[in-house]
């Protein structure tokens, strides 16, 4: 791949961990009940509101622009263990924006997740 095709699979990948981190806040600051029809419906339709569930849904579709970009560019199975990348990038995101905890144990499985990922691309 080229430089321009690995900057928009990065960038897609990058997009992609953002659009998690920002569904989560819009879940965290969004309706919480889910137990009857009419909660659901009342959720459902305040979370369609959510400038957060809108931001993060805007993130995924230029994410998936940039990934049609890509495919267009590279063979599918060049370019899709790129996206294991977006497990480090969700993680330190989440932990700066969110609080969320980066213990041992999360750090040491995304770090087999990536091997994993990379054995995977090298096996053709």
């Amino acid at each position: 791949m080229n430089r321009l095709t690995i900057g928009l699979a990065l960038s897609s990948v990058s997009l992609t961990a953002l659009a998690q981190v920002t569904l989560r806040k819009a879940m965290l600051t969004g309706p919480a009940a889910w137990s009857s029809a009419r909660e659901i419906a009342v959720s459902v339709a305040t979370l369609l509101l959510n400038p957060y569930l809108i931001a993060g849904m805007t993130l995924y579709a230029v994410s998936i622009v940039l990934w049609l970009a890509v495919l267009s560019r590279a063979e599918v199975s060049a370019a899709y263990p790129m996206a294991s990348i977006g497990f480090i990038i969700t993680a330190v995101v989440a932990h700066f924006a969110l609080g969320e905890v980066l213990s041992v144990t999360r750090l040491l499985g995304i770090a087999l997740i990536c091997a994993g990922v990379v054995l995977v691309s090298k096996s053709t």
